[in-house]
């Protein structure tokens, strides 16, 4: 008899953020619209459309998402109280945001130098997600 489970990718960095979202599947593609976002693993939908797994790479990290399931516990609840952080060099800070506003992101800091020196800015996903974006200025 022979093991069915797929090779399980390689998880990238020491903390893995995993989002519960209402729409894994969609959220999925639309990162890789709006973040140049590669699935590397991901559970067929069941039969309302819900994935319990989506395992991404995300600028050199791991990304892991699926959808609530209110019947085993899992309610869906809003995203609030975090925002996921992209550190970029400072010659591609703009591209990825453009990406971002494009593929359908809502500008909520426009990107600017901050107190500390850097660029920074902030998005919201149509998944309700907050993404910042920061790079060097030199």
């Amino acid at each position: 008899m022979t093991d069915q489970t797929p090779p399980r990718p390689k998880v990238l960095g020491g903390l893995t953020p995993y989002l519960e979202v209402d729409g894994a599947i969609k959220a999925a593609e639309f990162y890789k619209k709006a973040f140049g976002a590669e699935e590397v693993f991901a559970y067929p939908a069941d039969e309302k459309g819900r994935t319990m797994h989506i395992h991404l790479y995300i600028n050199g990290s791991t990304l892991m998402l699926g959808d609530a399931y209110p019947e085993h516990g899992h309610p869906h609840q809003a995203a609030q109280g975090y925002t996921l952080q992209l550190h970029l060099g400072k010659d591609d800070i703009d591209a990825w945001w453009k990406r971002a506003v494009v593929a359908g992101c809502e500008a909520v800091t426009p990107l600017q130098v901050m107190f500390w020196g850097d660029r920074w800015g902030q998005v919201k996903d149509p998944f309700g997600v907050a993404w910042a974006m920061n790079a060097p200025t030199q």
